[in-house]
């Protein structure tokens, strides 16, 4: 059930690098129990509007609330609020599994016990149980994405932060992603996810914000975001039309 009390906030939005816009006023909330998608073509601001949100970047003005915490003002409880999946994981690469998810846990001071127990079943929910000691380093790309996502849910939080979770993945690897982020976002967690693959962003996220150069062109759910796309049916009709790429489209269609 989706919660009426955002657990994501941004307020006019703006990141300048020099005289670039990167992210251009822009304002939008993610409440608990919901799956956001934020899509864009590529260079349109969804990975700046991710690193604000987390707190790796510092506006240039505005300002994003993380569960009610000020990102800027209150950084160590906006922080301790929310996990992060960045689309490269910086893992730890001479540590295994077990010893990253009790380096994870110490960082935000939980109980040895509760990290030994969240530890245990994040490893069996991902399939790493058996190679729990095991260097990372000798994981396959997939196993590396489960560990980071195992990571950044150590903690429980209460906002889960993914840029492109899915990428490079495995039929099985995504499908089980998938399934565990509806499942926090039915225990009442804001999920907030970036992603090119449309087809999960269609069958997954409640709402989908996109955004192109910068601007929020668009916010809605599928149904409202199809009255924007000048009655196009499908999210990637929809995408296309919204961001100037149709006509990209028309034009690849009579290179073929």
């Amino acid at each position: 059930m989706i919660s009426s009390s955002p657990l994501i906030e941004t307020s006019h939005l703006i990141k300048k690098f020099g005289d670039k816009i990167a992210v251009n006023d822009i304002s939008f909330s993610v409440n608990g129990g919901e799956v956001f998608g934020f899509l864009g073509p590529n260079g349109a601001g969804k990975t700046t509007t991710i690193k604000a949100i987390v707190g790796l970047l510092q506006p240039t003005s505005g300002a994003v609330k993380v569960a009610g915490y000020d990102v800027q003002l209150q950084p160590m409880q906006a922080k301790a609020s929310c996990g992060f999946v960045p689309d490269t994981p910086n893992l730890y690469m001479k540590l295994s599994a077990r010893e990253l998810l009790r380096f994870v846990g110490d960082l935000y001071e939980l109980k040895p016990e509760k990290i030994s127990e969240r530890g245990d079943e994040l490893l069996r929910l991902f399939d790493l149980a058996e190679v729990r000691d095991d260097l990372i380093d000798s994981y396959s790309h997939g196993m590396k994405q489960k560990i980071a996502l195992a990571a950044a849910l150590i903690h429980d939080p209460k906002v889960l932060v993914l840029d492109e979770p899915t990428v490079g993945l495995d039929p099985k690897s995504a499908r089980l992603i998938k399934d565990m982020l509806r499942q926090m976002a039915d225990r009442g967690a804001a999920v907030f996810l970036s992603t090119h693959i449309l087809e999960i962003a269609e069958r997954m996220c409640d709402r989908i914000g996109i955004i192109d150069r910068g601007n929020l062109v668009a916010v809605g759910t599928m149904d409202e975001l199809r009255a924007m796309g000048k009655g196009e049916r499908s999210l990637e009709d929809i995408f296309l039309a919204l961001t100037g790429g149709a006509e990209a489209a028309e034009i690849t269609e009579v290179l073929k």
